[in-house]
């Protein structure tokens, strides 16, 4: 029986600490704060796409419910901190999704989460791409950079406008990739696009910022106003793994309102449960989130690619099966 042994080696551990050591000195060096907030939240994640785990207390919560969910992301408390005037901020640690488990992904995972005052999307992404080109060199390496739009990126690739196409001309794109249409969206098939025609080409000696995307996928990003209007987010890619998502923050409390309301709508729809809505952050909303730009960073994928390891699990103590 060897299921009590780690599923990663000793020096996969000993990287892992050297990379948060280093991630806590670049912010260190930019006086940016690191915090601590809550794992387990009275409100949970809406976006229909991402599962969230729940629990029961059975202690006393004078009136509070006692549903609570465990986080997909510290994203929300770090807004509430932002609105309080906590200023640039930073979180290093678990969270945790229902539903994910593979060799890319593991139910709780380390999720490194910063929020810069006074920049946009385009300006952080430079900065998440400055903190990879750090960790990379903790083993010797680089990666050349690029950045490009979303639409730019299809366009070259594939040959499709990805804000213009029908679902018909997506569909076409995929090939010979054979995919049950059964209530698919326009936005689903950009996905499978993205997951199985163009990441899997990506050199890995390219760091790939793409940036600007379709507004339909604008998440919890502010809008930009054009022909066709654009979600002010970017995903930055190392190779073939996506390491990286980030927005230029929404900071409106009835749009952010009316996101989650759709996102419930969906999930409705689907018959899968809602977590309560986070009336908290819309109240921090409603107070004033400062204009900012924030991003969040797997840290697990960061150190596959950093040690070239084909498994999320060759880089945590012990993975799922052995938990």
């Amino acid at each position: 029986m060897s299921e009590w042994r780690p599923s990663a080696d000793m020096e996969a551990l000993r990287l892992r600490a050297r990379l948060n050591a280093a991630i806590r000195s670049f912010f260190a060096e930019r006086g940016v704060l690191e915090v601590e907030t809550p794992v387990l939240s009275r409100a949970g994640n809406t976006e229909p796409n991402i599962a969230s785990f729940a629990l029961e207390f059975s202690g006393r919560t004078d009136g509070a419910p006692r549903t609570r969910w465990l986080r997909t992301s510290p994203e929300f408390a770090l807004k509430r901190l932002l609105a309080a005037g906590v200023g640039d901020c930073y979180e290093l640690g678990r969270v945790f999704r229902d539903g994910e488990a593979g060799g890319r992904h593991n139910p709780e995972f380390t999720m490194l989460e910063w929020y810069r005052v006074g920049i946009d999307h385009r300006q952080l992404m430079m900065e998440t791409a400055q903190l990879v080109q750090a960790a990379l060199a903790l083993v010797g390496r680089t990666a050349r950079f690029e950045s490009a739009t979303y639409r730019d990126v299809y366009h070259r690739h594939l040959g499709i406008d990805p804000m213009t196409a029908g679902e018909d001309e997506l569909r076409a794109a995929l090939g010979d990739v054979a995919i049950d249409p059964e209530g698919l969206t326009r936005d689903d098939w950009l996905d499978l696009l993205m997951t199985h025609r163009l990441q899997p080409a990506f050199p890995a000696d390219r760091m790939l910022a793409m940036h600007d995307y379709p507004a339909s996928q604008s998440a919890l990003a502010r809008i930009r106003d054009g022909d066709p209007p654009v979600a002010e987010r970017f995903e930055l890619y190392l190779g073939p793994l996506e390491l990286a998502n980030g927005y230029h923050e929404l900071r409106d409390a009835s749009e952010q309102r009316a996101r989650f309301e759709r996102d419930v709508a969906v999930r409705d729809a689907r018959g899968t449960p809602a977590p309560a809505i986070d009336d908290a952050l819309l109240a921090a909303l409603r107070h004033g989130l400062p204009a900012c730009a924030g991003v969040a960073l797997g840290v697990d994928r960061l150190l596959m690619a950093m040690l070239g390891a084909g498994r999320i699990a060759d880089v945590l103590a012990f993975d799922f099966a052995r938990a």
